[in-house]
């Protein structure tokens, strides 16, 4: 069942896919402040070791979303998706505008870190909730034969949040230059959560309630803890999720988040203009993501997604090697084919997701099947890759690691059957 009000539709839609973008964006330029921050509050003399714990604090955050998907799961099954999604837009405000406030090391030494970290779990937390309750909404609300496209429009959000980022320290780093931005430019992009709690309220205070989940909430017996019927029912869809996704969170992550610090502080010669590729590559990424969901209505959403899993695979070796040749030309054609296969695998997965389980329990079940890979991997995958590069010697070493999760995710893709798949009523 789908809100047959165009008017009503469109503004859902909108509501939904805005406060991606503006989560994901204050989300994300932690990753694209990397360097900076990493040399702000872990001041060391060897510059990876400075990443790699910027990086792990990076995946902190991360390692909150199963949490996060369980507790805005239990709401969202239970009270709600639009609850679920009001909550999650005001939690990510406060400790995004809070980053922007904090001390150094400089000023308060090892203090300022803990603070970063406590900071970076409440971010994760909120954004465990935002996306598995907009892709649960999004799709229900959908017309029946374009719930790929609908779907779609959730990542197509996150990642636009993502490319703000990108585009914004970009902006900052070229308008302040480095020393400014190492001075005081950093804390900009963190206060502009404060438009997240503006926007954001003003947008989701219209939203209406899914008809499907209203029409679940009338036909099922609900227990207490819907994550405990998750478990209970269906703990080998959940793993089954939770595998299909780990190629589309570890490249992602790698590709458009790492990828800029890879450019410029790993490949010899250095890169230059890094942000600027990341920014064009995420352009396309935003391009084909809505394409490739219309493509799984027609045909098919685990074979569009099978299609570019074994894409990635197959090219993302000889991609790495293309990259390390250390021109701008070579970094900025593999970023543009990576950003093709990448947009291919997520278009389709948010409604491949929702249809994997029954109403009255998907959102518990996605966000922690969901949440579980990218905390996992996703989150992870920046500073285990810089650690690889360093143990290794070999800064290919990180297409390895994409190689391996590529053949998980084909293969649950090929075990994923149209049987077995749950259909939205």
């Amino acid at each position: 069942m789908a809100e047959k009000n165009p008017a009503h539709l469109q503004r859902n839609t909108i509501a939904g896919v805005f406060g991606n973008i503006l989560e994901w964006y204050d989300f994300a330029v932690f990753g694209f402040l990397a360097p900076v921050i990493s040399v702000l509050f872990f001041p060391d003399e060897d510059p990876l070791a400075g990443l790699i714990m910027i990086y792990g604090i990076f995946a902190t955050g991360y390692m909150m979303r199963p949490l996060g998907g369980i507790i805005f799961g239990h709401i969202g099954d239970r009270m709600g998706r639009k609850v679920a999604l009001r909550l999650s837009i005001f939690l990510m405000a406060i400790p995004t505008v809070l980053v922007g406030f904090l001390p150094t090391h400089d000023d308060i030494g090892l203090t300022a870190a803990v603070l970063l970290v406590v900071l970076r779990l409440m971010q994760g937390l909120s954004v465990g909730g935002e996306l598995i309750g907009s892709i649960s909404f999004l799709v229900e609300i959908a017309p029946a034969k374009k719930r790929g496209l609908f779907g779609s429009w959730t990542l197509f959000g996150a990642v636009g949040g993502l490319l703000l980022g990108s585009a914004g320290v970009m902006l900052l780093t070229n308008i302040l230059g480095h020393e400014a931005m190492l001075k005081w430019g950093w804390r900009i992009p963190f206060w502009s959560g404060i438009i997240i709690l503006t926007v954001g309220a003003v947008l989701r205070r219209g939203m209406i309630e899914s008809p499907e989940f209203l029409q679940a909430q009338k036909e099922q017996s609900h227990e207490n803890s819907p994550l405990r019927q998750v478990l209970r029912e269906m703990p080998g869809r959940v793993l089954q999720l939770a595998a299909i996704v780990t190629l589309a969170t570890t490249s992602f992550y790698l590709i458009f988040v790492w990828m800029p610090t890879y450019l410029s502080k790993m490949v010899n010669p250095p890169i230059g203009h890094t942000l600027f590729i990341n920014t064009v590559a995420m352009l396309l990424v935003l391009v084909i993501i809505p394409l490739s969901g219309r493509l799984s209505d027609r045909y098919g959403r685990r074979e569009v997604m099978l299609l570019c899993s074994a894409a990635m695979g197959l090219l993302v070796y000889p991609l790495f090697l293309l990259i390390d040749q250390g021109t701008f030309a070579a970094a900025l054609c593999a970023q543009l084919i990576f950003a093709v296969i990448s947009g291919g695998i997520q278009g389709p997965m948010p409604a491949l997701m929702v249809e994997m389980f029954p109403t009255h329990l998907r959102s518990s079940a996605i966000g922690l099947g969901y949440n579980l890979s990218v905390a996992l991997l996703g989150g992870t995958a920046p500073m285990i890759c810089t650690w690889m590069v360093r143990e290794t010697g070999s800064i290919t070493s990180p297409a390895l690691y994409i190689l391996f999760f590529a053949i998980i995710s084909s293969i649950a893709l090929y075990m994923l059957t149209i049987e077995k798949t749950v259909e939205c009523h």
